[in-house]
């Protein structure tokens, strides 16, 4: 995996006080985080939900691959770069 290990957890979940939400004012799904809300679009949403701390990196990569009929080298630099993102936000931890 491409991922830097200091800053993709290996089995990536949601951080304490961090929940996923679908916001009915903005009619998207959103994280709830201390302090903040981050809006998350369709793809980000279908990463994070993917987040539970049971799935590796390598697992979620695999699944958003099958979902979407996709090849896993397409889908995983996305998958990896908001990994990344979010857990250096402390949004996703391991």
């Amino acid at each position: 995996m491409s991922a830097a290990p200091d800053t993709a957890p290996s089995r990536p979940r949601l951080a304490r006080g961090s929940r996923l939400r679908w916001d009915e004012a903005r009619q998207s799904w959103v994280v709830l985080a201390p302090e903040r809300v981050i809006l998350l679009d369709e793809t980000a949403h279908e990463i994070v939900r993917r987040c539970d701390g049971t799935a590796t990196v390598a697992e979620i990569v695999a699944d958003l691959a099958r979902s979407f009929e996709a090849e896993p080298g397409e889908v995983e630099a996305d998958v990896v770069q908001l990994i990344d993102d979010l857990t250096v936000k402390r949004i996703l931890a391991s």
